[in-house]
C-alpha cells in the first residue's frame, strides 16, 4: 500500500521547484495533490504531470481571499485536509543596508504572513484528519548569519519559532496535527539558480552521497517531507530537520 493513500495534500509555490519535487512524490506516494502557484499556468503543468485526483489552483499566498477560496474548494472536495506544505517563498539578495522597506514587507508577506494565514485558516480542516501534518519550509539560513539573505532569513526564523507554537497548540486543543519544519540549505531550484547569478543554468546533482560544499536536488527534501506526513512519523511534532549535508555543522 502507498504510504500516503487517500490523504489530501496542498503545497503552495507548487508550480516549480521544491514545491513541484513535492506534489510528484506526495502523488507518487498516494496522495490527492492540490497544487497552489501564484503562477496558475505551472501549477497547471504539474498536475497535468501528476494526472488523475490533481487540481491546480492559483493562489497567492499573501492574501487571505485566495487561502480562503482554496480552503473551500478542498472542503467542498473533501470535507477535510490531512497535509498543508508551505513551500511558496522568494528571495531578495540584499544585505541589512541594502534591503528597502518594500523588499522587507514583500518578503515578509509572502514567506511570514503567508504561512501564519495558511495554518491559522487550515487548522479546522487540518483537525478532522486521523493525522494531520503541517510542513513549514525554512532554511538553514535561519540558523546563522546570512546578509546577503537578510529579509529571506528573517521570514524563515518567524516561521521556525511560529512552528513551534502551532505544533504545540494543536496538542494542547487535541487536534491530531503535528507541525515540523524542514530547513535545506541551497537545493537546484529555479530560486536558487537566480540568488546564485545563474538563472536558467541547472546544474545536474550526482547520485550518491555528495562531498562537502555540494548543493542538493529537489528530491532530497521531497523524500523527506513524505516521510514526515506519513503515520511512520506519527511522535514527531515541532521538531526542525536540517537538510543540508553537513554544511550548518562545519566550523
Amino acid at each position: 500500500m502507498s504510504k500516503l493513500a487517500g490523504k489530501i495534500a496542498l503545497v503552495t509555490g507548487g508550480g516549480s521547484g521544491l514545491g513541484k519535487a513535492d506534489c510528484l512524490r506526495l502523488a507518487e506516494a498516494g496522495a490527492i495533490v492540490y497544487v497552489t502557484d501564484v503562477n496558475e499556468a505551472a501549477a497547471q503543468d504539474v498536475a497535468a504531470q501528476i494526472g488523475e485526483g490533481a487540481v491546480a489552483l492559483r493562489h497567492d499566498v499573501a492574501s487571505e481571499a485566495e487561502w480562503q477560496a482554496v480552503y473551500e474548494r478542498i472542503a467542498a472536495d473533501h470535507g477535510r485536509l490531512d497535509i498543508l506544505v508551505n513551500n511558496a517563498g522568494i528571495v531578495i539578495v540584499a544585505d541589512p543596508e541594502q534591503t528597502t522597506i518594500e523588499q522587507f514587507d514583500k518578503t515578509m508577506d509572502i514567506m511570514c504572513k503567508g504561512v501564519f494565514i495558511g495554518c491559522k485558516l487550515g487548522l479546522p480542516l487540518l483537525a478532522k484528519s486521523e493525522n494531520g501534518s503541517i510542513i513549514n519550509m525554512c532554511s538553514n539560513a535561519s540558523h546563522f548569519g546570512f546578509p546577503p539573505f537578510f529579509a529571506y532569513s528573517a521570514a524563515k526564523g518567524a516561521v521556525r519559532s511560529m512552528s513551534k507554537s502551532i505544533a504545540i497548540h494543536c496538542q494542547d486543543q487535541g487536534y491530531k496535527v503535528r507541525c515540523n519544519t524542514i530547513h535545506p540549505s541551497a537545493i537546484e531550484t529555479p530560486m536558487v539558480q537566480g540568488a546564485m547569478g545563474r538563472p536558467g543554468e541547472e546544474q545536474e546533482i550526482p547520485q550518491g552521497v555528495l562531498p562537502a560544499g555540494s548543493i542538493g536536488a529537489p528530491d532530497d527534501v521531497a523524500s523527506l517531507i513524505v516521510f514526515l506526513c506519513s503515520d511512520d512519523a506519527r511522535f514527531l511534532t515541532g521538531g526542525e530537520y536540517l537538510i543540508d549535508n553537513g554544511s550548518s555543522i562545519r566550523p
